[in-house]
């Protein structure tokens, strides 16, 4: 059945009369195959090939009350996007997994409260069928604000206490944490030091408790001098090795929580003239981009992306269609180079 010029476009009635079948199995087979036999399936998929037909997306959008569209929202000042590569990762990989389901992503932020205000109410107007909520914060006013509005949801990283109201998919941060001193144990440090990411985040919190754990079961003290605190930005990560070289002179390792923070720590061992690794071994966290171009080569631990933000696609798209929450927390990877 070819559409010549002037043809009237193929129906879901001409598909199912050419495969055989009832309407409402063409239907089910559009909107995902659930309850179509294997051989209906096939029959469908060749009726739709012979017949040239293609779906009425903005039909289908109006019968089901949906936009097609979700939510990026970065609860972040908007700057953050383009100066931390881990966020553009996780929005890219979301884009990709999103358009193999024909649905759109919006970007919205909400870096201070006037932002979030217009956010939640842009949201709870159901501009978009769901929102995959990026944050850097453990406790996040706006999570609460989106479970009040009843718009499906799944955040990226840990939230304590909202683990059964809501999805969350992340990287195993206590996990990584201890993976990495682990590791700058086994490559001779002793007096290792630790630049934590803020501690309202789970990047924060988390790995400085694998940090610690790590220390504990190599018979290590934990030294609260050598743990100093930093932001995820390069400058803190400066500004944090200067304040652990002034304290402890003689550490020979240091483990960052952020590879920003690690690049801005290694260029200052380079000025105190501490080289890397021979002196000081240093490993980071994310493996985003910047790692890899350090000198030396930065040692860290790998968050996997592209799997966090296609778990993240999927556990939305079943909240869409009326799943319960469900929490995932994937490992990362120790990626060994040159700077220990």
């Amino acid at each position: 059945m070819q559409l010549r010029p002037g043809d009237k476009r193929p129906t879901i009635r001409d598909v199912a009369s050419v495969a055989g079948v009832s309407r409402g199995t063409v239907s089910r087979f559009l909107n995902g195959g659930e309850r179509v036999s294997p051989e209906a399936m096939d029959a469908v998929a060749r009726a739709i090939a012979e017949t040239g037909y293609t779906a009425n997306h903005a039909a289908r959008t109006l019968a089901l009350g949906r936009s097609n569209t979700v939510a990026f929202l970065l609860s972040e000042p908007q700057h953050i996007l383009f100066e931390d590569p881990t966020f553009a990762r996780l929005m890219s990989g979301c884009t990709r997994a999103l358009a193999e389901h024909g649905i759109l992503l919006t970007l919205v932020t909400a870096g201070t409260p006037a932002d979030r205000e217009r956010a939640v109410g842009y949201v709870s107007a159901r501009h978009v069928d769901g929102v995959l909520l990026v944050s850097s914060h453990a406790v996040d006013p706006v999570a609460e604000e989106l479970l009040a509005t009843g718009v499906p949801t799944v955040v990226c990283g840990r939230f304590p206490g909202l683990e059964s109201r809501i999805s969350m998919v992340g990287a195993d941060d206590l996990d990584g944490g201890r993976q990495m001193t682990s590791h700058l144990i086994a490559r001779g440090a002793r007096t290792i030091a630790h630049i934590t990411g803020q501690m309202d985040t789970p990047g924060g919190f988390q790995r400085l408790e694998g940090y610690k754990q790590a220390l504990v079961a190599a018979g290590l003290p934990v030294r609260p001098e050598l743990i100093v605190h930093g932001d995820y930005s390069r400058l803190s990560g400066e500004a944090g090795m200067r304040a652990l070289l002034e304290r402890v002179p003689d550490l020979d390792g240091v483990f960052v929580a952020s590879d920003l923070m690690a690049a801005g720590a290694c260029a200052v061992l380079r000025e105190a003239g501490r080289r890397i690794p021979q002196d000081v071994r240093v490993g980071g966290f994310d493996d985003a981009g910047v790692a890899e171009h350090l000198d030396p080569g930065l040692t860290t631990m790998r968050q996997p992306f592209e799997r966090i933000s296609r778990e993240m696609v999927r556990l939305l798209l079943g909240r869409i269609e009326g799943e319960g929450a469900a929490s995932m927390f994937l490992p990362s990877t120790l990626i060994q180079r040159s700077s220990t």
